[in-house]
């Protein structure tokens, strides 16, 4: 690998880096065989040396009568999903041999029987959903232009561009290979069939219970990129799986951003989520129901002021008879699984203790989640739909207990700070160091999230426990503009122009927190060294990261600011998202380039005194790496200690889902940087 910033890379470093990222082995995505009594997911685990993700689908007896064991035997198998007579599995791999295509798959699961291929799309297989009847399979995938027909760029056409957001972090260009909703016959015979031809991106697939229609959310009107709303349309399916876009009906008017719809069991109602305010952001998502022949729509969990659009993963909400929705919403770093009456008396959770659920399905009476807590990587576990809140899971898998001798995670403890203005409290969570020693005084990493509207909470973090098993004290919190609390604690850091709810903006009330954080800490555990302070955070910590450089002098001894937002404006000019950020901001870039000036960290950098690290990906939309070149290239100019990393073949998720070589890599080199800077 690149040598870091030390001269020599620390072996030690290198071998918890590896330990930790090339162990994990965890499960996802859980889905329910129609009565009940089985459940099928997937099982991912890191592969260094072969720098790959490898991924299969397994089964497991709800009773747990016998052993969770694999059914498939492909390197990137996923998306399992279960026939309505439960004797067959469908599910997505990579077993073209052609690059890039993406294939689906039947798996008798009653008895014997070879898997079937039943479609090979050149651009992704997602939302993989049987019609009621069994006859179809419905799905999403990106339709190419035949501008990529030639695989070689150099005779490929010139890309007209006509509209915003046209790219997407990891996805990459989008406007012309817009995602659409396909379907399949499940007998095999026949190809896909394209139900949404056209410019307009969709997502997520719901079959009415008759198999007459399909519903999914899309920005199907004219004024989609300036009013940003997305809507709940319902597509006409004919027996012989043909729409050919005659009938699309809009259920959702334009009005807000709906999303992720499921369909009551009676074919009369369906369950979405989002918010009505396209020109605010963040909002706590809610659940709403809207009739299948249109007409207003009706929030359902708006008593509880918590967003069910989760950090951890969000998915669809579903119904667990005609009188109950279930969906996951976080709370103060807990994600839970919530069931809320339509008629909108209360969510109260199913789950409860200090855990994530990622991922849940619910089919015959049983509910099974993927559950993660923060020593211990995600398992399957289930309970009865029936059975009163608050009953402990099953778990079904062992995932978290192999890591346990090869990864050994640590634990945290949780508390909590004042904010300085007396007006609330801070979540936050401080992990020791392995072998701790109570008489020994360590060096502090603090952590700032991405987001902002996103949380630190009791899941694993390869962050966290690679930094504590190098001795380090692990400090993260999440403040003011975070996820997980009242919609009016996300929103305290909107823009003070804003037209809808101004607060003080990007680097104010949000900075207090953290800092008071820090404070708090360092007061109240003596083993934590004042001295030896470093800070570090990605994307909006990123942009946390270069804020703190250049305010607070030399009281951090390094900072590792990444993927990060240095300069609002241009960001706008820029992002895959770009003009998105007035929804947060209030006006437009355009309109006020002060004022995105004004909240830029990169006005400070003549102010900075601690050594910096930069790392970011070349292939980042998100914060596209120019946002760090302006900063390196500023420090370099003023003459400032800065060390700049770029990563190859990388988008914004390089931390969580990059090549795995890279994820160690890139572990290694922060862990040396606050090795010689905190020492």
């Amino acid at each position: 690998m690149t040598t870091p910033s030390t001269e020599q890379p620390n072996s030690k470093h290198a071998e918890i880096a590896e330990r930790i990222i090339g162990n994990v082995v965890q499960a996802s995505a859980p889905a329910v065989a129609p009565d009940g009594s089985n459940v099928a997911f997937v099982v991912t685990r890191v592969d260094i040396a072969k720098n790959k993700y490898f991924s299969q689908v397994w089964l497991a007896d709800v009773d747990g009568s016998t052993p969770a064991r694999a059914v498939t035997s492909g390197d990137r198998d996923g998306e399992p999903a279960w026939s309505p007579d439960g004797r067959a599995l469908a599910f997505v791999s990579k077993r073209s041999e052609q690059k890039g295509e993406t294939t689906l798959h039947l798996l008798p699961i009653d008895g014997p029987g070879e898997v079937r291929l039943l479609a090979t799309m050149k651009d992704g297989i997602r939302n993989v959903q049987f019609s009621p009847d069994g006859r179809l399979i419905a799905f999403c995938s990106r339709t190419q232009d035949e501008r990529y027909a030639a695989e070689d760029e150099s005779w490929q056409a010139p890309r007209k561009v006509e509209t915003l957001f046209t790219k997407l972090n990891g996805e990459g260009w989008i406007f012309d290979r817009p995602s659409h909703v396909y379907v399949v016959a499940a007998d095999g015979l026949g190809a896909p069939r394209n139900l949404t031809p056209g410019p307009f991106q969709h997502s997520g697939v719901a079959w009415l219970p008759d198999s007459s229609a399909i519903a999914t959310s899309a920005q199907r009107h004219e004024t989609w990129e300036r009013d940003f709303a997305a809507d709940i349309y319902l597509i006409p399916v004919d027996e012989g799986g043909q729409s050919e876009g005659r009938d699309i009906r809009d259920l959702t008017k334009q009005r807000g951003i709906y999303f992720a719809p499921s369909v009551s069991p009676d074919g009369s109602t369906i369950a979405l989520l989002g918010h009505d305010d396209p020109s605010t952001d963040p909002q706590n998502v809610h659940i709403a129901l809207v009739p299948v022949s249109g007409g207003e729509h009706r929030w359902i969990t708006r008593r509880l002021d918590r967003t069910f659009e989760t950090t951890a993963g969000t998915q669809a909400p579903q119904w667990l008879d005609a009188q109950t929705v279930v969906g996951t919403a976080e709370d103060r770093g807990h994600t839970h699984l919530y069931r809320g009456p339509v008629d909108g008396s209360g969510a109260e959770p199913l789950t409860s203790g200090p855990i994530t659920v990622k991922a849940f399905d619910s089919r015959g009476g049983t509910i099974a989640m993927a559950i993660g807590a923060v020593d211990e990587v995600t398992d399957i576990f289930v309970r009865d739909a029936s059975a009163p809140a608050g009953t402990a899971p099953r778990r079904l898998t062992t995932f978290a207990e192999r890591y346990k001798p090869l990864g050994r995670p640590l634990g945290w403890e949780r508390f909590t700070v004042p904010t300085t203005d007396g007006t609330g409290e801070i979540d936050a969570w401080i992990m020791r160091p392995a072998d701790f020693d109570p008489d020994t005084t360590y060096p502090v990493i603090l952590n700032v999230h991405g987001g902002p509207h996103t949380q630190y909470g009791e899941t694993f973090f390869d962050e966290a426990q690679a930094q504590a098993h190098a001795g380090f004290v692990v400090l993260m919190s999440n403040p003011r503009g975070g996820s997980g609390r009242e919609e009016s604690w996300g929103q305290s850091i909107l823009g003070p122009h804003h037209p809808v709810a101004p607060g003080t903006g990007w680097g104010s009330v949000d900075v207090e927190d953290v800092l008071a954080v820090v404070d708090a800490a360092l007061s109240r555990y003596t083993f934590c060294d004042p001295q030896r302070v470093g800070m570090q955070g990605g994307s909006y910590g990123g942009y946390m990261a270069t804020w703190l450089a250049g305010t607070t002098g030399t009281r951090f001894k390094g900072i590792c600011s990444e993927r990060a937002v240095n300069n609002l404006f241009t960001e706008d000019y820029t992002s895959d998202i770009s003009t998105l950020f007035r929804v947060e901001h209030g006006p437009a870039h355009i309109d006020a380039a002060d004022e995105y000036m004004r909240m830029s960290p990169i006005r400070w950098v003549r102010d900075i005194e601690t050594p910096v690290l930069i790392i970011h990906s070349e292939q980042d939309y998100r914060c596209p790496i120019s946002q760090a070149e302006e900063l390196f290239v500023a420090m370099r100019l003023l003459g400032k200690d800065v060390t700049f990393y770029r990563f190859p073949g990388e988008s914004h998720e390089l931390s969580r889902s990059g090549s795995p070589v890279h994820r160690r890599q890139r572990a290694e080199i922060i862990l040396d940087f606050f090795a010689d800077k905190l020492s």
